[in-house]
């Protein structure tokens, strides 16, 4: 199904930009901002994901992965309503965890811990459509596209080794790209003009890393690294 939803956002992506009319005033832009990344639910993440499984022996909440993101972009517009786009983003998330039914009998019983973090890097382009309205007045809008999403996964710190019950130092690291459909809407509100805008935007990113599995140290052999975004931004028209 995901690969379905990224040939079909591909397919979109390259049929609206060959439908825009030769005639159309092309206006170029810079978009940049921030807001906030939360990752797929527990109930809702791809088969084999890590996160899932680690809940079967660790303790974390996995709302402590929601964090904060930023993003820039370039803009190309072919007249009031479309636009085409590319743009990089950065999210950073952790979650402090510790296993669920085992202590270290050597250190007054206290809690095996360990941090899991996720870093993404999403390089997307994408159609925006704005079927109402100017660049001088308030424009909803929606779009889709592809991300190509530049992944980090970690776990790290005290881990048992259950062949003889012995408690270890580690760092397990789980790096690669993913490429995923994309899904945007959002509204712009032009200030004193058509030059400059700010916007508020709700998109929705899917895709899934490998981590390696059991042989890079690892529970499970995928990280989800879908959810959505919901940020605030700033556009300059030129």
């Amino acid at each position: 199904m995901l690969r379905t939803m990224t040939r079909t956002g591909l397919l979109v992506l390259l049929g609206s930009l060959v439908a825009v009319p030769a005639s159309a005033q092309i206006v170029q832009g810079l978009h940049f901002g921030g807001g906030w990344f939360i990752p797929r639910g527990l109930d809702s993440r791809v088969p084999g994901d890590v996160l899932v499984e680690n809940l079967n022996s660790l303790t974390f909440n996995k709302s402590d992965f929601n964090s904060g993101q930023l993003f820039g972009e370039w803009l190309v517009e072919f007249g009031d309503h479309i636009e085409a786009g590319a743009g990089v983003g950065f999210y950073k998330g952790s979650a402090p965890s510790f296993y669920t039914d085992y202590q270290d009998s050597s250190n007054n019983f206290a809690n095996i811990e360990q941090t899991l973090s996720l870093r993404v890097v999403p390089i997307s382009g994408f159609v925006r459509f704005l079927p109402f309205g100017r660049p001088s007045t308030v424009q909803p809008y929606f779009g889709v596209g592809v991300s190509a999403l530049n992944y980090r996964y970690v776990e790290e710190g005290n881990f048992i080794d259950f062949s003889d019950n012995t408690i270890f130092p580690a760092t397990y690291v789980a790096t690669g790209t993913a490429v995923g459909p994309l899904a945007i809407i959002g509204l712009r509100v032009p200030i004193k003009g058509d030059i400059w805008a700010f916007t508020t935007e709700w998109r929705h990113q899917w895709g899934s890393g490998d981590t390696g599995g059991a042989a890079a140290g690892f529970l499970n052999n995928k990280i989800d690294l879908g959810g959505s975004n919901i940020s605030f931004g700033f556009m300059m028209r030129f």
